[in-house]
């Protein structure tokens, strides 16, 4: 029975009502919709979108004001020299800055539509798979202008506070200077030179190495800019990474069984042994689930206490470490996340209010706590939880292990029994948990991936792009002083290369600090993610830098190729 509420509805005292009303008819105990099982998957799931939809855009706005900061900025200095000519004709601060922030805006505003088109169409289409998921009969995707509006303008701000950074470089230095080239870095030997090894390198490499150290601030920039980008495409791995270890740890490591039966009754322990004669049936365990009420301090919790055989293989109680935890002769084991909720640990008391029977009320201690990914519950020894609701042995259900074979031919069976309530396959479980939760989880990090490649290949490309800028006059000077194109091409992209591996393990180093941050995000009472992230997702990673480094070489050597000396070296004066 499932009552509505009059608006005004004291829901508490109406729960306390209703209990003494069935107590003596053996109600389990009335619930608010805040503990049904239903409105909790809802819940949970509303929570990680709202996760989805503050913290990865939090994050990525604000790398991309970094980035925009580091390309302006290097923009900017190649520019000094027309920023000062205009300064001495009479331009003030402001308008070149305005005219610097309209060139930002010009981004924003390209960004603003793209992004509002994919928007509305991933929302649309996220919309529809809930409507079919939780079949809602009616679900609607309403967008209003003032939230495209807020998303723009939250844009560009970021953009703005990293365009302004960068535009205060632009408007600091007095023109007279600002119109002379920039002076050469002050010499001195590098450290390669200074520990005499400059015989092993190539006037090239030596070249590499000096630009380097002379420019540490540009190249640490540099580096950070290719960093948050592996840090983007990491994190964006890492929830593949969580779902795949979630769903091996909980669905073939935690529940073993084929298939869970659930009697319409407690029925007595040799129940187990006729379930095994049906055909099929490989071996069974038994289990007997309770509803409990579960105390401790000011924390209540309703859940199922299930007694379980404490020599059975079929459900394993496993710590973060995959080591099983043994359940004791008495005493319950929970999950870690109950225990958070309850705000117990390993050797506190807790009261256990029991919700059938008898209703006896005990006080049980808390001997150990097991990480399963998936919901939470609490476990007895199968005996101890006879004993305590002062019967026999008496089992709710079974879990089975089932010939594939015969699997078609045993739930026949098993739907045609009247005592046999609940039928539940782990594939089903699996499939179910794909569907709703990690399926709009799977393409949203599919989304976060492609978007973190694009950007992988625009921070490797543009700090080439902009470093050609900076360097033409260099480097054509080289051309002149005999240096082939493959030498000049070796020190530019050498020096990418440098910044791009050195980048690397900065960046997993930020991406693992992202990862823990939606670790902790993700963690419900439906599903935790673990904090996992596999060799191969490192491994293709790196791969992925590189393939983006390899294709921005590429471009940028076409550009060597068909570099004009001459005008390149040509005053500018």
């Amino acid at each position: 029975c499932q009552p509505f509420l009059n608006s005004g509805a004291q829901e508490r005292e109406i729960i306390s009502r209703l209990d003494r009303l069935l107590e003596r008819y053996g109600g389990n105990g009335a619930y608010g919709r805040e503990d049904q099982l239903s409105h909790q998957i809802l819940a949970d799931e509303l929570s990680s979108l709202e996760v989805s939809a503050t913290f990865m855009p939090s994050i990525f706005l604000a790398i991309a004001s970094f980035l925009l900061h580091v390309v302006l900025s290097r923009l900017i200095g190649t520019q000094r020299e027309q920023i000062a000519v205009l300064k001495a004709f009479g331009y003030s601060n402001l308008t070149i800055g305005i005219h610097y922030l309209k060139f930002v805006l010009a981004i924003v505003s390209v960004g603003g539509i793209l992004g509002t088109m994919v928007g509305l169409g991933l929302g649309n289409g996220l919309t529809q798979a809930y409507a079919e998921f939780f079949r809602f009969p009616l679900l609607r995707y309403d967008v209003s202008s003032d939230l495209v509006a807020t998303a723009i303008l939250v844009s560009f701000t970021a953009a703005a506070i990293g365009g302004l950074m960068a535009v205060r470089r632009a408007i600091s230095l007095p023109p007279a200077q600002a119109m002379r080239p920039e002076p050469p870095a002050e010499f001195k030997p590098t450290i390669i030179e200074r520990l005499g090894l400059q015989q092993f390198f190539s006037p090239a490499g030596r070249i590499i190495l000096r630009n380097l150290e002379r420019k540490p601030i540009q190249a640490f920039v540099s580096i950070m800019g290719i960093a948050v980008a592996v840090a983007i495409l990491l994190t964006g791995l890492y929830i593949g990474d969580a779902l795949t270890y979630l769903m091996d740890f909980q669905f073939r490591q935690v529940q073993r069984e084929d298939v869970t039966i659930i009697f319409n009754q407690p029925r007595p322990a040799r129940t187990r042994y006729e379930i095994t004669h049906l055909p099929g049936v490989i071996r069974s365990e038994p289990f007997r689930i309770v509803p409990v009420r579960l105390r401790f301090d000011h924390h209540t919790y309703r859940s199922g206490l299930t007694g379980i055989d404490p020599a059975g293989e079929f459900r394993r109680l496993l710590d973060k470490n995959w080591y099983t935890v043994h359940l004791p002769p008495d005493g319950v084991v929970m999950t870690t996340k109950l225990a958070e909720i309850l705000g117990v640990t390993p050797g506190n008391t807790l009261t256990v209010e029991v919700l059938e029977g008898s209703r006896p009320v005990r006080q049980i201690p808390v001997v150990g706590l097991v990480d399963e990914l998936l919901g939470v519950s609490v476990y007895m020894d199968i005996h101890a939880l006879n004993r305590l609701m002062r019967e026999g042995q008496t089992i709710s259900g079974a879990y089975l292990s089932v010939d594939p074979h015969l699997a078609s031919q045993l739930y026949y069976r098993l739907k045609r029994l009247p005592a046999i309530t609940g039928i539940t396959t782990r594939e089903a479980s699996l499939e179910s948990f794909e569907e709703i939760s990690a399926k709009p989880l799977q393409v949203f990090t599919a989304v976060l991936v492609i978007f973190a490649c694009i950007i992988t290949f625009s921070v490797v490309y543009n700090s080439a792009r902009i470093a050609l800028s900076e360097r033409r006059r260099e480097l054509a000077s080289l051309r002149i002083m005999g240096f082939t194109r493959a030498e000049i091409a070796f020190i530019l992209l050498g020096e990418q290369v440098i910044l791009t591996l050195l980048a690397l393990p900065i960046g997993f180093g930020l991406g693992y600090g992202l990862a823990a941050l939606m670790s902790l995000a993700y963690n419900s009472e439906l599903y935790r993610f673990p904090l996992i992230i596999t060799k191969d997702t490192y491994a293709f990673t790196f791969v992925i830098v590189i393939v983006a480094a390899l294709c921005s070489g590429l471009i940028i050597r076409r550009q060597l190729n068909r570099l004009d000396l001459i005008a390149v070296l040509k005053t500018r004066e």
